[in-house]
């Protein structure tokens, strides 16, 4: 039986509009509770913005609601389910090891959802355990933070605790939960589910509900489900264009991991880009190179269309108007894309207006950066402070012509060189999550339980643009290795 706690304490404020669509979308779920529960890490700035007491909630009755142990008083534990095409394949899926508390309502009248991940079987487990390895559970803590210190939209992580009991896999590993904070796990699998059951009338308060919590101030007289395609579109194709700007990669961008609203979701073998290069693949199942970070762009195409078939039966009664109206939408994706890429770009490089020949210009830095192995982030760092030197690039013919162009460019816009600099500082970030230092990161913390090195790591990647000498060790990249890194999906 699920255990309440009462919640005047600690700020818990759900509502649970979710457990309000067809009930074929979740499951109600019992609390599968861990043994010696204990707090490894907090977002204390994170609880204060979504109204709760993060004092409170680090001592021993916040910790058991974190670990899955007891529920506030106003929620109501679900799994949701959905399905996916996990690269390329279609499988109906759902919330296999995570749980939804609730959806925490904030003073500003803002929705969360407020998840567990790792906390259990659940229906969709497939056979699993439900539950989660402490180092995945870190390193999600760890990007998802880094990527919102970034100004890209995310979930994000409240806290993770150890669960005291082993998970195996091929080891015994140390478990953990992550609570999980997301403006909602709307997923496009979550359509595809909905849309595989061939109950219209579900598929359409779906959509309904969809639209009332993400988009409730779009037009929606006309067409209100080509408005929702349209929206998604645009929020994916500003989101597509954040990741290529940092050297983001996802790693496993299935359908079931494209979140409605537009925030990065699941952060399994994900990795940042060092070496600049459009076919760089991280993922180790990821063997043909489908996600590739060139290739996020087109992946996001594939998904939307697969989500735009969900829609066919509520975007017009005729099926060939139908799909005329959802190529139209997809058709929209690659300029909004193009734009908001090329837009973020130009502010790398300290420009402020637009002109023609500036495509060229940055596809051409670009290919110099591809031929001669330089990396992405402190290419565009070097630029910013006038520091050649340290680029792989420095004193080849082919990019001393390029940062002539470049610094004519500049001059023609009618901004000081110093606002130039400014506007690059704020926009190339000094640190990202290299990879190696993550992962000597998850290291400390789980084969000595030392959690000291991921702070200071924690502290670095949440001022990404502050530049600060205390960042210069932490902006440098891994020593060559003749063993490419590989990242493995969450276990």
């Amino acid at each position: 039986m699920t255990k309440k706690v009462e919640t005047t304490e600690t700020g818990w404020n759900f509502d649970n509009s979710y457990a309000r669509l067809p009930k074929s979308f979740f499951s109600s779920l019992n609390l599968d509770p861990v043994h010696s529960p204990e707090l490894v890490i907090f977002n204390s700035s994170l609880a204060t913005s979504l109204a709760l007491n993060a004092e409170a909630l680090q001592k021993n009755d916040g910790v058991e609601v974190l670990a899955g142990n007891q529920v506030p008083e106003s929620g109501l534990p679900l799994a949701q389910a959905y399905a996916g095409h996990q690269f390329g394949h279609f499988t109906m899926l759902g919330d296999g090891r995570a749980l939804l508390l609730g959806e925490q309502i904030t003073p500003q009248g803002e929705r969360m959802d407020i998840q567990l991940k790792g906390s259990g079987r659940t229906p969709y487990s497939r056979g699993g355990d439900g539950r989660a390895a402490l180092g995945p559970m870190l390193r999600e803590h760890i990007i998802s933070e880094a990527m919102h210190a970034l100004g890209i939209p995310t979930t994000r992580s409240l806290a993770v605790v150890s669960t005291g009991e082993a998970v195996i896999r091929e080891t015994n590993l140390p478990g953990a939960i992550l609570t999980r904070v997301a403006v909602s796990h709307l997923r496009v699998g979550t359509f595809q589910y909905a849309a595989g059951l061939g109950n219209v009338e579900d598929l359409k308060a779906l959509a309904d509900y969809t639209l009332q919590r993400h988009f409730p101030d779009v037009d929606t007289t006309e067409n209100r489900y080509l408005s929702l395609l349209q929206e998604v579109i645009k929020r994916q194709a500003a989101l597509l264009a954040k990741w290529q700007l940092v050297g983001f990669i996802h790693g496993v961008m299935n359908t079931d991991n494209m979140a409605i609203s537009g925030e990065t979701i699941d952060y399994g073998p994900c990795a940042f880009m060092n070496t600049y290069d459009p076919a760089t693949v991280f993922s180790s199942i990821d063997t043909q190179g489908r996600y590739a970070y060139g290739n996020q762009p087109y992946m996001a195409i594939w998904n939307l269309a697969r989500f735009a078939e969900t829609l066919l039966p509520l975007l017009h009664d005729e099926q060939e108007q139908a799909v005329k109206l959802a190529e139209q939408a997809i058709s929209d994706f690659q300029e909004l894309h193009i734009h908001h890429w090329h837009k973020g770009m130009r502010n790398k490089l300290g420009l402020f207006n637009e002109e023609k020949e500036d495509e060229a210009l940055i596809k051409d830095l670009l290919s110099l950066m591809q031929k001669h192995q330089a990396d992405y982030t402190n290419t565009f760092r070097a630029l910013t402070f006038d520091q050649l030197e340290e680029t792989a690039l420095s004193g080849t013919e082919e990019f001393n012509q390029w940062h002539e162009q470049w610094q004519e460019r500049r001059g023609r816009q009618q901004e000081s060189n110093e606002d130039s600099q400014q506007l690059m500082r704020n926009s190339n970030p000094a640190v990202i999550p290299r990879n190696h230092r993550v992962e000597e990161a998850l290291e400390a913390a789980v084969e000595q339980g030392d959690y000291s090195v991921m702070e200071r790591l924690l502290a670095v990647l949440l001022r990404p643009y502050a530049h600060s000498p205390e960042q210069e060790e932490y902006a440098k990249p891994p020593e060559p290795s003749n063993q490419p890194y590989r990242t493995f999906c969450g276990t």
